[in-house]
């Protein structure tokens, strides 16, 4: 709960303080005058300067939103911008794909509109490559051991085979090992099985899918499993961690995913006996990229620098929300763009830093200042850009506040298509969203 600040009286009197004041002054001033009721003249008078002044001092209270901007900036606080909400959107492929479909950042996907909605834009912040993938390699091993048992050739001669252990135990393991590394990717795995793992609630069996980073099994999402805990056929969809990666398993170079037989919680069904497998393929089916509420502004040009310190360029947008990529300034020169960094003040700045100052709230680049020391010595508080150079940022975002912490399952709109696409889909809700701070 926001609680609003007081509002200091540059003057406090009222009507009846000024009429007060006026009359002792009379008794001062003009000892003659000795009538002092309403029925006279002169008070009525006094009367009506004291109203017209009341209404010069409430206006001269009402300070404007900007004057107490600019008295927090004197002291050094800033107000806080928005933050935008962040959601996880995952990009559903329409069918499996020969080659690597990529996720440009500033995609944009949206919630849908209504009559009485407008729709919440979220845009991706970083590059996702939907990379193609199949199966190279099966094996298993049992309750931990380090022996593993190949089942690729078995697989390849559609000869069947346990998973597990005959009566599997919590740690047998049924490794999956991909042409490739998925991070970030959904990934089918289609089971032809026999029903031969009984005793198994089919929709919550004693199992997890783990991927490995290079350094530990890190969970896998279960979008959906079809088989029912490996009991019949269909497809185990999962969502594979970023820090999936291609690694070396029993002298076998893949990308490995594994399915984990665990010991049941109180009252869970677990496996009688393994499930047994007849055949297995996989392939890419989407991939998940961070997106925050937020529009993506590029390249946009500020000006042209006057070769002095203190300069100050405003964006076309405000305010700006933090959470993407680095704001970066260029600045043009005889060899190209030259970079600035962004610096949260010039304390530190020297002639030779090349950085700026970005006010997200009002939208202001500002460059160092230049100040002239008690020695006499002007000293610039960071680099000046020559005369005639142009000055760009490359990109920031606009937007953000709490709107955009939208539920699951509402951002559903692509807003441009994009080749093998179908849908989109946020499978969690956005967090994080928060309203600009202001002076209340």
């Amino acid at each position: 709960m926001s609680m609003a600040l007081p509002v200091p009286n540059l003057d406090d009197r009222r009507f009846q303080d000024l009429v007060d004041d006026a009359k002792r002054l009379v008794q001062q001033r003009c000892p003659e005058w000795t009538d002092h009721n309403v029925s006279d003249p002169g008070v009525t008078l006094i009367e009506t300067f004291a109203w017209m002044t009341d209404q010069v001092l409430y206006r001269l209270n009402r300070v404007p939103e900007r004057n107490y901007i600019k008295f927090l900036e004197l002291i050094g606080v800033r107000l806080f911008p928005p933050t935008a909400a962040r959601a996880a959107i995952t990009f559903w492929l329409a069918g499996p794909q020969p080659g690597t479909i990529h996720i440009r950042p500033g995609t944009q996907a949206a919630t849908l509109r209504t009559e009485t909605d407008e729709a919440i834009v979220f845009t991706t912040i970083g590059d996702l490559p939907i990379v193609p993938c199949s199966l190279s390699r099966l094996a298993s091993s049992l309750g931990g051991e380090k022996e593993v048992s190949d089942h690729t050739e078995a697989l390849e001669t559609r000869t069947s085979f346990f998973c597990f252990d005959k009566v599997p135990k919590p740690d047998d393991v049924l490794l999956v090992g991909l042409s490739d590394a998925v991070p970030s990717c959904a990934v089918t795995l289609r089971f032809k099985c026999d029903i031969e793992g009984v005793g198994v609630d089919p929709e919550n069996p004693p199992l997890v899918w783990e991927a490995w980073d290079g350094y530990a099994w890190s969970a896998c999402e279960v979008d959906r499993d079809g088989t029912g805990g490996l009991n019949r056929d269909g497809d185990v969809v999962l969502h594979i961690p970023k820090s999936h990666t291609v690694s070396v398993i029993e002298q076998q170079r893949a990308g490995w995913l594994r399915a984990r037989v665990l010991k049941p919680e109180p009252d869970q069904p677990t496996y009688s006996a393994s499930p047994i497998i007849k055949g297995l393929v996989a392939f890419t089916t989407g991939g998940t990229a961070e997106a925050v509420n937020a529009a993506l502004v590029e390249n946009e040009l500020l000006g042209a620098s006057e070769g002095v310190s203190g300069q100050r360029f405003a964006l076309k947008h405000r305010p700006v929300v933090p959470g993407g990529a680095a704001n970066i300034l260029e600045v043009s020169g005889i060899d190209g763009w030259q970079e600035w960094k962004q610096a949260q003040h010039f304390v530190d700045s020297t002639a030779e830093d090349r950085h700026f100052v970005l006010d997200a709230v009002s939208g202001e680049v500002q460059l160092g200042p230049g100040v002239r020391e008690p020695d006499g010595v002007f000293r610039n508080y960071g680099a000046v850009p020559p005369k005639g150079s142009r000055l760009r940022l490359r990109s920031y975002l606009i937007g953000g506040g709490r709107k955009g912490n939208v539920a699951r399952n509402t951002i559903t709109v692509l807003k441009s298509s994009i080749p093998y696409v179908s849908k989109v889909q946020n499978r969690r809700a956005a967090e994080g969203g928060v309203d600009g701070e202001d002076i209340e």
